[in-house]
Order: structure tokens, then C-alpha cells, then sequence
């Protein structure tokens, strides 16, 4: 008997660490990688900031996003604070959203979380490329885009609830994408 109570007692912290483990990764984002924007230049695949591989998203094109916020958590609905940004694609930007929103795909993370979080190169101004525009009525929109992969970040709140940002990936091509986060 007391052999295994000896026996036992290990494995009661390790079912523990198992359970808690198990709740944290319910809590976050599961990775679903896309494909990069047309964008990075050929041979570049690090996730240093090079303004080569942004080059493509400074051009205009026939492409346009139209976006609207329907975010919902604990049966409240979440509205747009603040502007929503579009950042282009590359492997710099993948790497950071990566590490930030923990998906390349889409998330949806409180942003003092965002916040507390340490990136590659954090000093890297990539700021010159990303698009912004204001978001009324839970609706935005971007035009004149080229053809492309691009990272939408919108934050958005409830009542006394912390932000959360709201991360999503699109590709363009020529023509409007309709998108809802």
C-alpha cells in the first residue's frame, strides 16, 4: 500500500502541469499559415526588416478590401477603437505577427498581452508601409491596393472590457475582398 502511495504522488503534479498546459493552449491562437505576399524579393526569406521586400506594397492597383467588425465574446459585442491598419505581407512582418498574435492567419488577442510580448528587431520602422484608415460603424475599407498578402490589425473594445486586436490575413488580386473580423 504505501508503495503505491509513493508511486502515486508523482504523478498527481505531472496530471496537473498535463491540465494547466491544456488550458493555457485552449487559450490561444492556433497557427494556420497562408502563403507570402508577391512581395518578398527572391533569396529573401530572413525575418530581419529589409525595405526591398516591402517594395511591392507601395504600388497602386485595382485591388480593395471592404471590412466589417462582428466580434463577439461572453454575448458582447465588441466595437472598433481607433484606426484599422493593413500591413503588407513579408517575411519580416509574418515572423513578428507570428510571435505577436501567435497566427499568421487570424487571432483575436487582449492587446496587453500584444504588448508584453518581444519581437525580432523591434526597432525595425516598417511604419512607412502600413495603410491605416478609420473605422465607423463597425466598417472600413482599403482601395487602390495591388495584388497581395496583407496583415488587417483592428482593435476593438466592450463596455469596461481591457482591447482586444483583432488580426486577420487577406490576400488581393484585382477586384474587392469582403472580410469580416
Amino acid at each position: 500500500m504505501a508503495a503505491q502511495m509513493i508511486a502515486r504522488k508523482p504523478v498527481l503534479p505531472l496530471i496537473a502541469v498535463l491540465a494547466f498546459g491544456g488550458a493555457l493552449a485552449a487559450c490561444g491562437t492556433v497557427p494556420m499559415d497562408g502563403g507570402f505576399g508577391p512581395g518578398p524579393r527572391p533569396g529573401s526569406t530572413s525575418a530581419v526588416f529589409q525595405a526591398q521586400d516591402f517594395a511591392w506594397s507601395t504600388a497602386s492597383g485595382a485591388a480593395s478590401i471592404d471590412g466589417r467588425i462582428d466580434y463577439r465574446r461572453g454575448g458582447q459585442a465588441f466595437d472598433c477603437t481607433g484606426s484599422v491598419g493593413l500591413t503588407p505581407d513579408t517575411p519580416y512582418t509574418r515572423a513578428r505577427f507570428r510571435t505577436l498574435y501567435g497566427s499568421t492567419d487570424r487571432a483575436a488577442v487582449p492587446e496587453a498581452i500584444i504588448r508584453a510580448r518581444t519581437v525580432p528587431d523591434p526597432n525595425a520602422d516598417y511604419r512607412s508601409y502600413v495603410r491605416s484608415t478609420t473605422c465607423q460603424n463597425g466598417r472600413f475599407s482599403f482601395s487602390g491596393l495591388p495584388a497581395g498578402g496583407w496583415f488587417i490589425i483592428a482593435p476593438v473594445s466592450a463596455g469596461g472590457e481591457d482591447r482586444v486586436v483583432l488580426m486577420r490575413h487577406v490576400t488581393t488580386r484585382n477586384g474587392r475582398v469582403s472580410v469580416t473580423l
